[in-house]
């Protein structure tokens, strides 16, 4: 039987037809993959404009407590919130850190926040159940009860940590993405108040702009004009800006933007300065991974460049010296 199947995959014609599949298939592939982009963008976008609209409604009810009125909140609706509030996570698993942490990978308002406290108390739970299932029943290991009880604790630790590492990955790739974007949103931000715009308009525009190199930047400065619109203060706006990025250009900006409206101080020559410096800074790390590259390379070039060199330059030699033809 096999020997049959083994002759008919060995046809010419069964082997043509496979590779016209495969030629098929990907050429297929080729053709809807720009139908099945989706609007990354777009998406960003729209969760900007939602944090928008949660920002002017809590400034209204803000409002609305200091006249005197009253605030009607609807409740969430949801089987993590519920688990959320029939067990209080809020008071024991949530933290300044981690809701930093929420906002720098990009995660706002309390549906993020409620599912980081459901998703930390579920993970080491279900690990825990996992590895006394594996260690226990399915494999055999030749150790004690204890051990093998100290193991699943460790299982169950993992759980704990596997949220926080999860976002503090996402805020790593995010704030790769804006310190890219950062000098040339700069650039852009400079431009749009040396020609006489306000810092909201300036803020909006580059937020519209900076969205083709890096949705997180288009992002931030969405929420950042959203913020000035909303908050009583400008310099918190300023402040929230360089918070949520975790960057200490970002940082940087946020300082002459505050300054510029407390003082008054001339905003371009600050920027035109920041901007010089990210420019500097950009060319100082590439030049940093240029002279890094020499040692790097020493090791695959040994492995694996220079004996294939040498056999190249070597064997025609041996061929010749022993009459091989």
């Amino acid at each position: 039987m096999f020997d049959a199947l083994y002759e008919q995959f060995n046809t010419p014609g069964f082997l043509y037809g496979v590779f016209v599949a495969i030629a098929v298939a990907a050429t297929i592939l080729t053709v809807a993959m720009p139908l099945m982009e989706t609007d990354i963008l777009g998406a960003r976008m729209k969760s900007v404009a939602v944090e928008r609209e949660r920002i002017r409604a809590r400034e209204r009810d803000r409002s609305n407590k200091q006249d005197g009125k009253g605030n009607v909140r609807f409740a969430q609706q949801g089987f993590m919130k519920q688990v959320a509030e029939q067990f209080q996570l809020k008071k024991w698993l949530t933290t300044d850190k981690a809701r930093m942490q929420l906002a720098m990978a990009g995660y706002r308002g309390e549906p993020a926040e409620v599912a980081f406290m459901f998703f930390r108390l579920v993970t080491p739970i279900v690990m825990f159940i996992l590895a006394i299932l594996y260690i226990f029943f399915l494999i055999e290991w030749d150790q004690s009860d204890m051990i093998k009880l100290a193991a699943c604790m460790a299982v169950a630790y993992a759980g704990i940590k596997a949220p926080e590492v999860y976002l503090s990955n996402l805020a790593s790739k995010r704030k790769v993405s804006l310190n890219r974007a950062y000098p040339n949103a700069l650039d852009l931000l400079l431009i749009c108040v040396e020609s006489g715009m306000s810092i909201e308009h300036s803020f909006r525009k580059v937020s519209q702009e900076i969205g083709v190199e890096s949705v997180p930047m288009a992002e931030e400065f969405g929420l950042a004009t959203a913020e000035m619109s909303y908050l009583p203060e400008r310099r918190l706006a300023f402040e929230n800006l360089a918070e949520r990025t975790g960057l200490p250009a970002m940082k940087s900006l946020a300082t002459v933007l505050s300054q510029s409206e407390k003082y008054g101080t001339p905003l371009g020559g600050g920027l035109r300065v920041l901007a010089q410096e990210s420019r500097d800074e950009r060319m100082i790390a590439a030049e940093k991974k240029a002279a890094a590259m020499p040692p790097k390379l020493t090791v695959p070039m040994i492995l694996f460049f220079l004996p294939v060199l040498i056999c190249v330059i070597v064997f025609p030699a041996v061929i010749g010296a022993m009459g091989w033809k």
